[in-house]
């Protein structure tokens, strides 16, 4: 039997059209890893998806439906690592592409509510004013899509590694559905407090990424997750918990946390 996790959504990333590290299934069983992930008793998936216009997005639906899964959120750094689109690139044409890719992630999102993940498409080095301008255009497409801005570790990015420098950046942006995805990994190098990094970000948190301090399944390095957990509960946080983790020790170690999801975390 399926916990509600308090009404949270959980579950793991699957890829549609290129591998991912952060998942134990290739995109060609891409199907099968969405049966496979309710099976296991995860209520919730994440997609990664590099370009959303090759998607089939009704056969998506179809297997969702199926498997009483729910489509929280889309990852988007694929287009970054394959393609090399960045929001705040100098060169306007990679920019330029870089938004309306994102723009294509909010059209496929919408019919799910589904949030819009943006990391590695901010570029690695760019201009924090081009990320700004590439962010009102996105977010200011559709305001009934929420995009989850995700501070990343500073050997990954130099724009925007904590939560406190993300709330800058989306009070400049100025809009209402741009808020702060919160990851356990990152956080663990770049924030002081992991509670009060949750409590700073508050009602602009749209989602949470789990992993441990090593990026393995958690409950194989330092994390603490009890800490995390209670700090989520005490703002009242709803939205989609997803493990974005190396599969280690192993895929079965992964799976094992859905069966007694948070209660498996509390301990760890």
């Amino acid at each position: 039997m399926k916990s509600d996790f308090k009404g949270w959504p959980y579950g793991i990333i699957v890829p549609l059209q290129d591998p991912t590290p952060f998942s134990p299934f290739p995109p060609e069983r891409w199907r099968e890893g969405l049966k496979k992930t309710a099976e296991a008793g995860f209520t919730a998936v994440e997609l990664a998806i590099t370009d959303p216009t090759r998607a089939d997005r009704e056969a998506v639906a179809e297997v969702l439906k199926e498997t009483e899964l729910r489509l929280v959120s889309i990852t988007t750094g694929q287009a970054a690592a394959k393609e090399g689109l960045s929001l705040s690139s100098p060169n306007e044409e990679i920019r330029e592409r870089a938004v309306e890719r994102i723009k294509a992630h909010m059209r496929f999102a919408k019919p799910f509510g589904a949030v819009v993940i943006v990391g590695l498409l901010r570029g690695a080095d760019g201009d924090r004013a081009l990320l700004v301008e590439s962010l009102k255009e996105c977010t200011a497409f559709d305001p009934e899509v929420k995009i989850a801005f995700e501070p990343l570790n500073r050997y990954e990015t130099r724009l925007v590694n904590t939560v406190a420098e993300a709330l800058e950046l989306i009070e400049e942006v100025g809009t209402d559905n741009l808020g702060i995805l919160f990851d356990t990994f990152h956080a663990n190098i770049e924030e002081q407090s992991f509670s009060g990094s949750i409590q700073a970000a508050g009602e602009r948190l749209f989602h949470v990424h789990l992993a441990d301090s090593n990026r393995w399944v958690p409950g194989s390095g330092h994390t603490p997750f009890g800490e995390i957990l209670g700090a989520l509960e005490d703002i009242g946080y709803r939205n989609g918990m997803i493990l974005e983790c190396f599969p280690k020790p192993s895929p079965e170690a992964m799976f094992s946390l859905a069966r007694a999801f948070p209660e498996a975390l509390r301990s760890r």
